[in-house]
């Protein structure tokens, strides 16, 4: 039996409607009846809330109706496969240029508009993506914001459910204008972008997302070099008498001691712990001492 099958036998057998499990999940009516004509994909277990209360309502063991939607997800990813999506940029580019910080919105704009939906395009509409889904998913639990979030786009509570659930859904090929307008447009205050380094600052709206601005680096850097272990380093932590009750804190720092010509015996390293633990090699920090 598949998803929307078992909800419509599960709803005859207990004499009940659509609205009454809309308003069990928290959702508008439409959303349920798109739901079970196939108008609508169920949403990916993992963020969404729906399937406990539905299955509550709806007396099903728990996880059936998300097992059920993730045999229908992956039928539908396979199909689609075969015709990957268009980008809807040319809709949503307007209002992300428009968060830009100034001074930057004309040379992003002939960028993008030189290669539409090009690497840097798209890397930005990503990252601002990512932002914003993770502060909605991670809200999407908290009735005060989400009826917040309905006020300041003249929606109700169950609409609001209802975006939320299909914007976690969107990926940067399917980002439409209306994700811009319900979520891109309240919850993101400015973004800026270093064109040289490809690192990314995003400002978030302080009503809706409280906390310090995103940063987010793209430079490529190398590798760390290995670090190899000296010979009587080894020494050191295999005679318990030297190495003692040394922390893990202490043996990394010990570890990352290099040596051009001379190599250190088991001693030198018992004899640097001792040093470390000398409360006279070290001052105190300015703050510290102001507490004291």
């Amino acid at each position: 039996m598949d998803f929307p099958l078992l909800i419509r036998h599960r709803l005859r057998a207990l004499g009940t409607e659509q609205r009454d499990l809309a308003a069990a999940a928290q959702v508008t009516e439409s959303y349920i009846s798109q739901l079970l004509t196939g108008k609508k994909a169920p949403p990916a277990p993992e963020r969404t809330d729906i399937y406990g209360r539905m299955e509550t309502f709806l007396r099903l063991p728990t996880g059936k109706l998300a097992t059920l939607a993730d045999v229908q997800r992956t039928d539908d990813l396979k199909r689609k496969l075969a015709d990957p999506p268009t980008p809807l940029f040319k809709e949503v580019r307007e209002l992300i240029l428009r968060k830009c910080a100034p001074g930057k919105e004309k040379p992003i704009r002939a960028m993008f508009e030189k290669e539409p939906f090009g690497a840097l395009e798209r890397l930005v509409t990503q990252k601002l993506l990512d932002v914003v889904k993770r502060v909605t998913k991670e809200e999407l639990d908290d009735e005060n914001w989400l009826r917040l979030a309905a006020r300041l786009t003249d929606r109700s509570y169950e609409q609001m459910r209802v975006i939320v659930i299909e914007f976690l859904e969107t990926d940067v090929f399917n980002l439409s204008a209306q994700n811009c307008v319900a979520f891109l447009e309240p919850l993101i205050e400015s973004w800026d972008i270093d064109l040289a380094t490809f690192g990314m600052e995003i400002v978030l709206n302080r009503r809706l997302a409280p906390g310090h601005p995103k940063k987010f680096e793209f430079v490529e850097q190398e590798p760390a070099a290995p670090v190899n272990d000296e010979p009587g380093f080894q020494a050191f932590l295999q005679d318990p008498s030297l190495r003692g009750d040394a922390t893990a804190e202490e043996i990394g720092f010990l570890k990352k001691l290099t040596f051009t010509r001379k190599r250190p015996t088991a001693l030198y390293y018992y004899r640097e712990l001792q040093s470390l633990r000398d409360p006279l090699h070290f001052r105190r920090a300015p703050t510290e001492e102001k507490v004291a």
